[in-house]
């Protein structure tokens, strides 16, 4: 009984870094409309910036902050130079500049910080605490306080703030909110940049158990992206939830069914099951059009 809790716990443990990447993959969803395919590579190449500032002598939390900043730069000159036309905005175009995207960033972090695999400290206390039979690192609570907040602020900040309601009204009827006097090219740019800087904050969540090298968001990403489409692209609660439903089950899975080596067919049959039970999402909201 206490091995099942524990691989529980490491699967929570999992399942929190997979949704903090799942809720940069919501909030470019709600504030564009889009897919990012590389939001994990964006994240992986904000870890090494963060990385570069911890090397210049910073302490690892304030080169975080220093680089969750130049990613939501980072994120809105994304924007502005490759999605910003009324090309890109076809969603063929959008999947092909997004795959360059991807293979560009992997290259420029190889050519820029070489393929060596680096260590970097985390921002929580090293140590465990024990409960019962069970162990929780410090690292797995503050993971999951983050969520938590995080979660939290991004529904207040869709549900309730001015500047939310515009950058969703941006992604329904741009036209509109141009007659109102609303750019919805800067509501997009702050889309991105804030999703820019959360991928940032998964990658230095991430890196402390992984360690940093080019490659190591891309197994990260298919979790993440599982978890967003399970819990719903338009809902930051749902894919919190189904990343440490996911993170569980593959844990679980991992240890009981398939073995380590196929633990990546998990989200692959949970985005096939719960797809075809209900399309849009655990938590995701019907669409319904006026004809």
């Amino acid at each position: 009984m206490n091995e099942f809790l524990q691989l529980v716990v490491d699967g929570v443990e999992n399942g929190a870094i997979y949704a903090a990447l799942a809720l940069a993959l919501v909030l470019v969803h709600r504030s564009t409309g889009l897919v990012n395919f590389a939001q994990g590579e964006i994240a992986m190449f904000s870890a090494y910036i963060t990385f570069t500032f911890y090397q210049l002598g910073l302490s690892i939390q304030v080169a975080a902050l220093a680089g969750i900043a130049a990613s939501c730069a980072g994120g809105m000159l994304i924007e502005r130079t490759l999605f910003r036309s009324e090309a890109a905005r076809q969603p063929l175009v959008a999947v092909v500049l997004m795959l360059g995207l991807f293979l560009g960033l992997n290259s420029a972090a190889g050519l820029i910080w070489s393929y060596q695999v680096q260590r970097v400290p985390s921002l929580f206390p090293e140590g465990l605490l024990r409960v019962g039979g069970m162990v929780f690192s410090y690292q797995m609570i503050g993971t999951l306080a983050i969520l938590l907040v995080i979660c939290a602020l991004l529904h207040i900040l869709f549900s309730y703030t001015p500047l939310g309601l515009k950058m969703r009204a941006a992604v329904s009827n741009a036209e509109s909110c141009r007659l109102l006097g609303i750019p919805p090219g800067v509501m997009l740019s702050i889309g991105w940049g804030l999703a820019g800087g959360l991928g940032c904050l998964a990658a230095v969540l991430v890196t402390p158990r992984l360690f940093l090298d080019p490659n190591i968001m891309q197994g990260v990403i298919i979790f993440a992206i599982a978890a967003a489409t399970m819990g719903g692209l338009d809902s930051a609660l749902g894919a919190v939830v189904a990343g440490i439903v996911i993170g569980i089950v593959e844990s679980l899975s991992g240890s009981y069914l398939v073995g380590s080596d196929l633990r990546i067919v998990v989200p692959l049959v949970l985005i096939i099951v719960v797809l075809t039970l209900r399309p849009q999402g655990l938590f995701g909201k019907v669409q319904r059009a006026r004809v």
